[in-house]
């Protein structure tokens, strides 16, 4: 298979007035710092300090004190509420957080995920007729319902109130219910744009906890939640979104969820250095297995039960459906290249779609090949009448404003600009990948479709030093939005070199600048282990390596190149 090479790009040193402005910080730490857009000491001081910004205050978000009151109303009325979420792991998260404070302060409440199978995505009618013939009142959409316009027109025909909580971006059009919170919506002045579908649930609660009408509530009970789903949903980790992660990562160090022991207990992760890597890779992964495979119900449960028996039971069971999910992507995946690559040329849009594939891990499986090829992705399940689609992109595609080019073909769809999803009927799946091809031509067709690498100062090895790292952690939590800080180093020899892994696809070697050596691990890279050549430029993070209960420095590779002198 073709490997794309990566361009390289080394960050210009900051002007004397910025170095002045930011004198107080070590000297790569005032580089990071300015190559971020914080260019001044007061700028710089509250990033670092993670501080929410001013403006933030929950019922800033339009029609969010409407939503309070009547919710307030519903409690008082004992009517029936359900919180009506999504199956991926910032749905699931943000169903838990409000089930749980709403249930907390006296709510007749309930949760509701629908079965990605069966319903697939957000709101449906078949859901909502069931929900109505049962007395429900009051329903709270989280992490969905931002273009679920037939669905709030049923709600307000048969009399159920529809509270929609999404961050999704809406369309012209929003749905007529009963109150929409979404910053993204015409007139909302909120300041953070951003945050996840559990960060918006988490806005609702903060405003109940500071009503002065629930003592016995508070917010902050439920921000281990909120770093788990926000990082999860690969928003950006800056403004407010930093703020409650940098503050959530704290309570999931010292976790009282018992669900959140036992994951991190199955992850096998030391709970008091947990990062939002590990969330990333190893928390997220397991909550959106059951999802994926089955139903979310299983990670919903997790997260809200406090019997430490069930909790355990299910953490081992997500550990399973997780290791299946990895093993039905790694298929999808080679399947879908063995399709769509043909004599080493790869398509402006990559594009497979399959009666066999799993609904649920077909994204997962696009995410891959939109990494390995550097193009945007459709990877589909294709059932008796609708094939559904999972989209993952580059920046040079926004990907769900290509599919709203296409909604007269489809059934549903939504997403953001890296990734979407979208039902079509099998009859007009081949029109749709017509389309999608020719935008994607309109819109790729004279670019030079590389991935670009940015370092942030090319730097001696002798000068990687344990001090470095501390800078470093000041910059955290980092992840979309504000990516851990990547290095550059020139000539430097190989003096150790294995494929490691399972199928010895990644690449563990040791490297030296003749003053110092260091080890270095490049996931994905086990190609480089025949060719290497005697000198070589690294472009890599610096991280501290826990193994066996022996911690050491070690380079994370993220390429590698000929040494060009």
């Amino acid at each position: 298979m073709p490997v794309i090479t990566k361009y390289w790009e080394v960050a210009p040193p900051p002007p004397p007035e910025a170095i002045q402005e930011l004198s107080g910080y070590p000297p790569i730490l005032r580089q990071i710092l300015y190559n971020r857009g914080y260019r001044t000491h007061e700028q710089a001081r509250l990033f670092l300090e993670a501080q929410s910004p001013p403006g933030s205050q929950p019922l800033k978000l339009l029609n969010l004190p409407k939503a309070m009151d009547r919710i307030i109303c519903a409690i008082q009325q004992h009517e029936s509420i359900v919180v009506y979420g999504d199956y991926d792991a910032d749905g699931v998260t943000a169903t838990a957080l409000l089930w749980l404070a709403l249930n907390a302060i006296g709510a007749k409440v309930r949760e509701y995920i629908p079965n990605r199978f069966d319903e697939g995505y957000g709101l449906n009618l078949e859901a909502l007729r069931t929900l109505s013939e049962e007395g429900v009142d009051l329903i709270i959409t989280v992490d969905c319902g931002i273009r679920s316009w037939d669905e709030a027109d049923y709600a307000r025909s048969v009399g159920m109130d529809l509270i929609i909580t999404d961050h999704h971006s809406p369309l012209n059009e929003l749905p007529s219910a009963f109150a929409v919170i979404n910053p993204k919506q015409p007139g909302d002045t909120y300041p953070e744009k951003n945050l996840a579908g559990v960060g918006l649930a988490y806005k609702l609660v903060e405003a109940l906890s500071s009503s002065g009408q629930y003592p016995n509530l508070d917010s902050r009970d439920y921000l281990d939640l909120v770093a788990l789903g926000t990082v999860a949903d690969l928003v950006p980790l800056t403004g407010e979104n930093r703020s409650l992660v940098r503050s959530g990562l704290e309570f999931i160090r010292q976790p009282l969820r018992q669900g959140l022991m036992a994951l991190i207990g199955v992850s096998g992760l030391n709970p008091t250095r947990i990062s939002t890597t590990d969330i990333s890779f190893a928390l997220a992964p397991r909550l959106n297995a059951a999802g994926r495979l089955e139903s979310a119900l299983a990670s919903l449960k997790l997260l809200t039960s406090q019997d430490p028996t069930e909790v355990g039971q299910l953490a081992q069971w997500l550990e399973i459906q997780n290791r299946e999910r990895q093993r039905i992507m790694r298929d999808i995946q080679t399947k879908s290249e063995q399709k769509i690559i043909v004599d080493d040329q790869i398509p402006l849009l990559l594009f497979d779609a399959d009666p066999e594939y799993n609904a649920g891990v077909v994204g997962l499986a696009a995410s891959r090949l939109t990494e390995q090829y550097y193009r945007p992705s459709i990877i589909a399940s294709i059932g008796e009448k609708y094939t559904r689609g999972s989209c993952r992109s580059i920046p040079e595609f926004h990907i769900t404003q290509a599919l709203d080019q296409c909604k007269d073909l489809l059934e549903h769809h939504g997403g953001h600009a890296a990734a979407a999803g979208f039902t079509v009927r099998n009859e007009l799946l081949q029109t749709l990948i017509t389309r999608m091809q020719s935008i994607a031509k309109e819109q790729l067709g004279d670019l030079d479709l590389r991935p670009k690498i940015l370092a942030e100062v090319e730097i001696p090895l002798s000068d990687l030093k344990p001090d470095l790292l501390k800078y470093l952690n000041w910059l955290q939590p980092t992840g979309m939005g504000n990516p851990t800080p990547i290095f550059m180093s020139n000539r430097l020899k190989v003096t150790h070199q294995k494929a490691i892994g399972a199928d010895g696809s990644h690449l563990k070697l040791s490297v030296t600048d003749g003053n110092i050596t260091y080890d270095a691990i490049a996931f994905r890279q086990g190609y480089w282990l025949a060719q290497l050549p005697p000198l070589i430029d690294l472009m890599y993070t610096f991280e501290l390596n826990e193994f066996n209960g022996q911690v050491s420095l070690q380079l994370n590779v993220k390429d590698i190149r000929k040494s060009l002198s």
